[in-house]
């Protein structure tokens, strides 16, 4: 069986034959998602049931009837926020009363007086003998970097050079060793036969 809703409201209301029920059933013992649905049209139902009945009004409002009309005031307020060339109108008016507000109240700028020859000559000399600094401190960092990096370099190439090594040291001892006895088997071999004949 598929997971169908119609199913399984057919099933919570008892609509459904007795061999599609059974089916149902068996499906809400393998499916989450379907036995889910049907605790929530349980729920539903107790709400509903719960809720308390009310009387229907008597009489049905129109939109033409007074109670329903609004103020002047409000009409007003409703058009001017409805009207996009009166919100234009007002938004430009405040911006232009808020530029001449500000250009009112704004103090006059303060004249910084220029500073003397020598005061400048001064703050340059600083300044570059800063930047020289600066870049003596940036130029030793990196060339202490470069220096740790080749280090490390040099370190790994000898680690690498020193197994190489030792791995054909030991390849070379042990043919040595396969020589001397295969050289051992002959000499054995041949002096048995010397002695057989």
């Amino acid at each position: 069986m598929s997971c169908s809703p119609q199913d399984l409201r057919d099933y919570f209301f008892n609509e459904l034959l007795e061999s599609d029920r059974r089916s149902v059933d068996i499906h809400l013992r393998s499916c989450q998602n379907c036995r889910e649905e049907v605790e929530r049209l349980r729920a539903t139902e107790a709400a509903l049931l719960a809720a308390r009945d009310e009387e229907p009004p008597q009489r049905i409002a129109f939109i033409s009837d007074k109670v329903f009309e609004p103020s002047a005031l409000r009409r007003w307020w409703r058009d001017f926020w409805g009207s996009a060339a009166r919100l234009g109108f007002a938004s430009a008016a405040m911006l232009s009363a808020a530029i001449v507000f500000a250009a009112l109240t704004r103090p006059a700028p303060l004249a910084l007086p220029s500073p003397p020859r020598a005061e400048l000559a001064r703050i340059e000399a600083e300044f570059s003998a800063r930047l020289q600094q600066a870049v003596k401190a940036a130029v030793s960092e990196s060339e202490a970097r470069q220096a740790a990096r080749t280090d490390q370099v040099l370190a790994a190439a000898e680690r690498r050079y020193r197994l190489e090594r030792e791995a054909i040291l030991l390849a070379a001892s042990e043919d040595h060793e396969l020589m001397r006895k295969r050289y051992g088997r002959m000499v054995l071999a041949s002096m048995e036969r010397r002695d057989e004949k």
